[in-house]
């Protein structure tokens, strides 16, 4: 057999992994992309989109919050044929050199073309790259470590959410002003300037980086053997029960935004855009990992062990009670009071907290809980969690439009709605997770020369 050009098993160290900085400069790049396109996309759709002739043609906002949601769900469906296409036949690398190419093509339709042609085509082609990327990045930063360097996994993926937090809190403050000052063309041309830095850093990284060659028949072997199956199913079960969660997180932009609309935005010396204010959530993040790695868990671990199953299961009661935000925020708004938009903050600190607790959590679970060459494959199903929230959301959405464009839940009663369906979801979580038996699998090392 051919000897590799590429490292194909991490080398015994003690230290951080050589191709760390090149997966962090791309992961930040490519959430700014994402995140920016994503935080203008249902105000774009219910104010600028254009026909084929050149006037505005905008949807009404339960349409915008249908379509929204359909794309996120076709954004974390996709992985799946992304771990597939990986793991049986290109490997990660390759894998996500080719999407990340497709993905700024999808970026390069939403800027030249404004009407709703041009929106369906850029939102599959960035669905498509995406979502095939997913699963491969996310499980390429796992394959970097070996037994040696296992214990700096937790910190490499904390650092991980840090740069997706970093490049989706720039975005999501520039993005918006960039609309609002120059309009679409300029304001979807930045994010696809930064998928191109994106893919060019991960390129540079190449001869850094832990290559894990493709599973082929051996991975389809592992996948149906007692062990992958088992692995697969016992995942499967905490991710039913997460998908809710995503179905509440995701509306940071397209109900919470449509909100902060009606809202005072007024922040000290400056007006937010409605989009801008979703910044909050990342920059949040950023400021909540230390908190949360060096206080709260530390304390909270001395009177009650924290296990990963436990913090995902108190971060679903905390999501539920992000809700009630902005359900007594709309009571006033139907009242005909202006609320601050501070309280529409409050809740982002709410949902922000249980993000910590379930999403970077759930990250590091299922790369330790799946089997050697089953790793892309399962980040992807863990992803299918957040197409299953968001097709509930995109549901609920269709389902309550009555003809004459009123709501069956109108008002404070849809955030209700959702509050209820998260507190269900974490109560009958305690007992499925205290039934999980956690096995932990690791990447061998390459042999050490004598």
């Amino acid at each position: 057999m051919a000897k590799s050009k590429y490292l194909t098993a991490p080398i015994p160290s003690e230290k951080m992994p050589a191709g760390t900085p090149y997966i962090l400069t791309n992961e930040a790049a490519e959430r700014f992309s994402f995140y920016g396109n994503r935080c203008i996309l249902v105000f774009f759709m219910t104010h600028l989109l254009k026909s084929a002739g050149g006037q505005l043609d905008p949807m009404n906002p339960e349409q915008s919050k249908f379509w929204f949601h359909l794309f996120v769900s076709a954004v974390y469906f996709t992985p799946l044929i992304g771990a597939l296409i990986s793991d049986i036949w290109l490997a990660k690398y390759r894998t996500i050199i080719l999407f990340s190419i497709i993905y700024c093509f999808g970026f390069f339709a939403l800027t030249v073309d404004h009407t709703r042609l041009g929106l369906g085509a850029g939102l599959v082609l960035i669905a498509v790259g995406s979502g095939i990327i997913k699963p491969c990045v996310s499980a390429n930063v796992g394959d970097q470590f070996g037994k040696t360097n296992q214990h700096l996994m937790a910190k490499i993926y904390i650092w991980f959410y840090f740069a997706i937090n970093l490049g989706a809190f720039i975005s999501n403050a520039l993005v918006p002003e960039l609309l609002k000052r120059y309009g679409p063309t300029v304001a979807f041309g930045t994010p696809c300037g930064f998928m191109v830095l994106a893919t060019a850093a991960f390129w540079a990284g190449r001869k850094k980086f832990v290559h894990i060659p493709r599973g082929g028949i051996e991975f389809v072997k592992e996948c149906f053997s007692g062990e992958g199956l088992k692995a697969l199913a016992k995942l499967s079960v905490i991710y039913i029960f997460v998908a809710p969660f995503w179905s509440l997180f995701d509306q940071i932009d397209s109900s919470w935004m449509l909100q902060a609309e009606k809202m005072n935005r007024q922040l000290l010396f400056f007006k937010l855009h409605p989009t801008q204010i979703v910044a909050a959530n990342p920059l949040m993040i950023m400021l909540l990992i230390p908190v949360f790695s060096y206080v709260i868990y530390p304390a909270i671990n001395k009177v009650f062990p924290l296990t990963a199953l436990r913090k995902i299961g108190i971060g679903l009661f905390v999501a539920a009670l992000s809700f009630v935000v902005p359900a007594l925020i709309e009571t006033r708004i139907t009242a005909g009071a202006t609320p601050s938009i501070v309280w529409l903050i409050f809740a982002y600190l709410i949902l922000t907290s249980a993000e910590v607790m379930v999403s970077i959590t759930c990250l590091e679970f299922s790369y330790t809980q799946a089997p050697k060459k089953m790793k892309s494959f399962i980040m992807a199903v863990f992803f299918l969690s957040i197409t299953l929230g968001n097709v509930f959301t995109a549901a609920v959405n269709k389902f309550i439009q009555n003809e004459d464009g009123t709501s069956k839940l109108p008002g404070a009663s849809y955030y209700w709605f959702f509050v209820g369906v998260m507190l269900v979801t974490a109560v009958v979580f305690i007992p499925v997770a205290g039934r999980y038996k956690v096995k932990d699998y690791i990447q061998d090392e390459a042999p050490t020369q004598s």
